[in-house]
């Protein structure tokens, strides 16, 4: 069956943004991205990066990670101010939203259903694994669905911002089993863990 796969940037205290949910690596951003980072991506992780930046490396490889990217609204109007309607024209992109009035994109579809259902619909069908790039708050709300996490751990603090799982996530302590890592020499670390529990643990 396909996984959800929560593939996402995080500092040490983490954060997956500032407070203003501003894109961190966009204009003026704070996120470092050094070039063993970049590489990194290209080569493990390429159907990850926005079409904009797939055209400049001339990359092509369709990846073997992920063929579906979920997007919550405020993430996703982010790139929208920037003029981007469809940052992944090579992956089915959906956007999560209970306010938009149609797509802005002809090849995003505006989801309003719930999340949970939606995704358990999709994990019904052949494919690639599905990937959640954020916000929080969708990643709060499909937290009971998220099958692996794939944390790009930033060598950097900022003390307050987006949490991993939004503000409003509940509180429901999980375990998770680290399967696989990869330490850059810039500091950065590939943090991938597959979900072992759905309850609290015995100490």
């Amino acid at each position: 069956m396909r996984k959800l796969v929560y593939y996402i940037a995080s500092t040490l205290d983490g954060f997956i943004a500032g407070p203003d949910g501003a894109d961190p690596t966009g204009p003026g951003g704070f996120w470092p991205i050094p070039d063993d980072y970049l590489r990194h991506l290209v080569a493990e992780y390429p159907e990850t990066l926005p079409g904009a930046a797939r055209q400049a490396f001339g990359i092509t490889d369709e990846g073997s990670r992920f063929d579906t990217v979920l997007e919550g609204r405020h993430s996703y109007e982010v790139g929208l101010q920037a003029g981007v309607s469809d940052a992944y024209p090579h992956l089915r992109h959906l956007v999560f939203s209970r306010t938009m009035d149609g797509s802005p994109d002809p090849a995003v579809e505006v989801v309003s259903e719930d999340p949970i259902a939606t995704v358990r619909e999709l994990k019904r069908h052949d494919g690639k694994d599905i990937w959640v790039i954020g916000g929080g708050t969708l990643a709060g709300a499909l937290y009971p669905e998220i099958d692996q996490l794939i944390v790009k751990l930033a060598p950097l603090t900022v003390g307050t911002g987006i949490p991993l799982f939004g503000r409003d996530a509940i509180f429901a302590p999980r375990t998770w089993h680290l399967t696989e890592h990869t330490v850059l020499d810039s500091g950065a670390l590939f943090l991938t863990y597959a979900r072992t529990s759905t309850g609290t643990d015995s100490a």
